[in-house]
């Protein structure tokens, strides 16, 4: 093929990547963007007693929701669905028909719907018609929270990240700094291996999204599950950043062969750039209070890192041990003038989300979201001063002369930066300090998550808010091997004995046949003791205990 061919057949490949990109968002639902939405309100309201069923009932949140199918049922106290047809969705508002001449006694309504930042948020809630019976228990509901689908979501963000910086540092360096004499093919299959790596990390973030957001388990992929997927903005930012891939992968073939011409260098450095902001247009930025400094900043953030860690495993893999003095001489004080700015803007970035997401200083400690940023500034303060080592070695005459000392540095950045990428990878899917620090229309600011293990079962305890005041406990238990553990009977209580407030009974209400969810007034702050006793058998049964601080 002729070089005028080739770069016809390039640009046209550009074009269909920039198209599909274009049509996915063209098809992705415009929304208002707002972040981990909350049920503030509901009719009839939680725990009432109403003389007369209702035809409908009505769910009100703080922002705007999207449905899961199925996810969303009334069940009448016989155990019978109460709820008719499908559910209506305006905005914050969910509106459930629900059969008027159903008979007396206590409905359980339960919920799961996705946050504007594809975030699933579940709940229920018991209302009586005519006086309280015994609640019924929603056994239809198999939306479980599986730790194992958390887990593998967080861990394919983090094979994304690292793709992206083995992308960005070869084709950055064999572009601009790479010495003429020396050979590509191992800096070319690095970048190739980075491509790979965003791609999969895509499709599996686009996959496990499914299970994610409708409960269930990693293979738990339905037809009309991956559909809802990818006709969310979640779903349209993954198309497009597998369009742009495609299309970069063509330009990306030439520079990591050899020197191009500075217009291929423009065109993949726009769809880069096009790349990045699909990180944070399928995330927390897109939701935030400034959506639009939010993901700008965010792809800074990242192209940042991807800038300063490529760069690193470029000199640390290949550089410091194959090009000459005369080279390193040449290359090092560049380099470490690119690190420097990518720093920068990595400090300048970072300082902007921080002040978006945590909004006060109280939410840096009392959230989860604010103690990983915590760590991960205690651990990038670490990295910086190994980097301002590194560049005082540049700074040199006899710097070239030592790689040895270089490499090890370098070495000692990458291993701290992993970590770093890694509370990265949790942070975002965690619930920011804005959100969970916030007070919704009555409700409560704080969020308290934990794991507890047994000899026979593990159990995930949730309580929101956690602050003095009426508060909802979930709990969920789980086999040794991650499994739903089927529960015969729950009992929990609550106690405060710093206050001398003796131990609360907390009345619990089996959801499934592993969930169970209660509500408790916690009436002063304190480090209370929540003890929690499962009995999975006729005489298997543990109790376990944590402490929950309430504000």
């Amino acid at each position: 093929m002729s070089v005028a061919n080739r770069r016809w057949f390039t640009r046209l490949t550009v074009a269909a990547g920039l198209l599909v990109a274009v049509v996915a968002l063209l098809i992705a639902p415009a929304g208002p963007a707002r972040a981990h939405a909350v049920l503030v309100s509901s009719s009839p309201v939680a725990s009432a007693v109403v003389p007369s069923g209702p035809a409908e009932v009505v769910l009100t949140f703080s922002e705007s929701v999207r449905k899961v199918p199925g996810k969303i049922r009334v069940i009448a106290p016989d155990g019978s669905r109460a709820d008719r047809g499908e559910p209506s969705f305006s905005g914050g508002v969910v509106t459930i028909q629900v059969d008027p001449a159903g008979g007396r006694g206590t409905y359980l309504v339960s919920y799961r719907v996705i946050s504007a930042d594809s975030h699933p948020v579940s709940g229920a809630f018991t209302y009586s018609v005519g006086a309280p019976s015994t609640p019924p228990v929603d056994s239809g509901d198999d939306s479980r929270a599986d730790p194992v689908v958390g887990n593998a979501v967080k861990v394919a963000k983090y094979v994304g990240y690292v793709g992206l910086l083995l992308l960005v540092g070869p084709a950055m360096v064999l572009a601009v700094l790479w010495p003429r004499r020396l050979p590509r093919r191992g800096p070319a299959r690095l970048a190739w291996a980075g491509l790979g790596l965003v791609a999969l990390a895509t499709v599996a973030n686009v996959l496990l999204q499914v299970p994610y957001t409708a409960g269930g388990g990693v293979f738990d992929v339905t037809g009309e599950g991956l559909s809802a997927v990818l006709g969310s903005t979640f779903g349209a930012a993954h198309l497009v950043r597998l369009g742009l891939l495609a299309a970069a992968a063509f330009l990306l073939r030439p520079v990591l062969a050899g020197p191009v011409g500075r217009a291929d260098l423009v065109i993949l450095g726009i769809l880069g750039t096009a790349a990045l902001l699909t990180w944070p247009l399928a995330g927390h930025p897109a939701a935030s209070p400034a959506p639009a400094v939010s993901v700008v900043v965010d792809a800074v953030h990242l192209g940042s890192m991807a800038v300063w860690l490529g760069g690193l495993v470029m000199l640390a893999g290949f550089l410091l041990r194959r090009a000459d003095e005369r080279e390193l001489d040449a290359i090092l004080p560049i380099w470490s003038r690119w690190a420097a700015l990518a720093v920068s803007a990595l400090l300048l970035a970072g300082t902007v989300q921080a002040l978006i997401e945590v909004a006060t200083p109280a939410a840096l400690v009392d959230t989860t979201y604010g103690r990983l940023l915590l760590g991960k500034i205690g651990l990038f303060v670490l990295v910086i001063a190994v980097a301002a080592y590194s560049r005082q070695l540049v700074r040199r005459r006899t710097a070239a002369g030592r790689p040895t000392s270089m490499r090890r540095a370098v070495w000692a950045e990458l291993a701290i930066t992993a970590v770093v990428l890694g509370l990265t990878a949790t942070l975002v899917q965690t619930t920011p300090a804005r959100t969970a620090g916030s007070d919704v229309a009555g409700g409560s600011p704080g969020y308290f998550s934990t794991t507890l293990t047994s000899p026979i079962y593990s159990l995930q305890v949730e309580l929101d808010p956690a602050e003095r005041g009426n508060n909802t406990v979930h709990f969920y238990a789980y086999t040794k091997d991650n499994r739903p553990q089927p529960v015969v009977e729950w009992r929990a209580t609550a106690a405060l004995p710093s206050a001398g407030i003796e131990p609360i009974e907390v009345p619990l209400l089996p959801l499934t046949d592993n969930h169970a969810t209660g509500e408790i007034n916690l009436p002063a702050a304190g480090e209370w003791q929540l003890r929690v006793t499962v009995r999975t058998s006729d005489i298997d049964q543990a109790t376990v205990t944590a402490t929950v601080p309430i504000r």
